[in-house]
């Protein structure tokens, strides 16, 4: 049964002073918004998550990421508490209440989903029988000047020793939050370069993706990303693809390894935050000419005209 979900809930003075979380079925004060430490997605990492950003106030693609949050609880056996049409209303709850609070700013908006608390843990102050899911949604302004580098300069990537999950253990559809090799990873590419990027590869020494995006390379006039058994395919990546094909690019998927990167003319990163960040090294090796590509700014431009935002702009201005 659907926990009751109220889209225009009574507003306190200290619920109007700072942005609201829903929790549990709940809106409340993002302050407020915590996890109890008997919560499995802090025992086990047993938590699935989303991530969407808003383009002048927004929401972008939110139905295909609801979608694919849902999706990611059913695998994850974990039965969400309300319906989709019940999580977009909160959202857009949300979106509206924390974009007058900042309506300056752009939101990221964070979907998160566990399988409860831990009752063993929790002992006699557990009162029920079976864990019930617990849903969070919140949201924080997107800080470009944090990217500007990206754009400005490009991303260096660097490959760690850690290796992507095998989707024969975890599968590459599901966005969750067991992502301990991905710290370690980050750690190992900062290590080496403290802008680098982690591009993880998998055991086979195969390109996979990044800890928050996915990762094609641009060569002879043709756009290609690693195979999708392998990797998370991106809402960021599905809407490139579509821009591609208004520009008359030919996308295609295959392996990929450090040599194909190398010896690409561009390589990009597609991502809610910025879109589509510009790779300009691989473990210290330039890309093409070292800078971020004509391609690229094409495709930004497009990018730009159908969210009718100027995001070269926004992210370094």
């Amino acid at each position: 049964m659907s926990q009751p979900v109220n889209p225009t809930p009574a507003v306190s003075p200290e619920m109007m002073s700072e942005p609201l979380a829903y929790l549990k079925g709940e809106f409340v004060p993002a302050s407020q918004c915590k996890l109890s430490i008997y919560d499995l997605g802090i025992v086990l990492g047993a938590a699935v998550t989303d991530f969407l950003r808003t383009f002048n106030h927004e929401p972008f693609r939110m139905e295909e990421h609801i979608g694919r949050f849902y999706r990611s609880c059913r695998y994850a056996r974990i039965t969400p508490p309300v319906t989709v049409d019940e999580s977009v209303a909160i959202s857009r709850r949300l979106l509206e209440h924390n974009t007058s609070l900042c309506p300056d700013a752009e939101l990221g908006l964070i979907y998160y989903m566990t399988a409860g608390e831990n009752l063993l843990y929790a002992g006699s102050a557990a009162a029920v029988t079976s864990p019930k899911p617990t849903y969070v949604q919140h949201t924080f302004p997107l800080r470009f000047e944090c990217w500007r580098d990206v754009f400005l300069k490009g991303i260096h990537c660097v490959t760690p020793a850690p290796r992507h999950v095998p989707p024969q253990c975890l599968s590459s559809k599901v966005k969750h939050r067991n992502r301990l090799h991905m710290w370690i990873g980050e750690q190992e590419a900062h290590e080496a370069d403290p802008q680098a990027m982690p591009l993880f590869l998998d055991i086979d020494g195969n390109i996979t993706e990044t800890g928050g995006s996915n990762f094609v390379i641009y060569r002879d006039g043709v756009v290609v990303s690693p195979r999708p058994h392998n990797i998370l395919w991106g809402e960021s990546l599905e809407f490139l693809t579509d821009i591609l094909d208004h520009l008359g690019i030919a996308f295609r998927t295959q392996d990929l390894q450090t040599y194909d990167v190398i010896n690409a003319d561009e390589a990009w990163v597609p991502t809610s935050p910025y879109c589509l960040g510009p790779v300009v090294k691989i473990n210290g090796s330039p890309i093409g000419d070292g800078c971020p590509g004509p391609v690229w700014r094409r495709v930004i431009s497009e990018w730009s005209r159908r969210v009718g935002k100027d995001i070269y702009a926004e992210i370094t201005g």
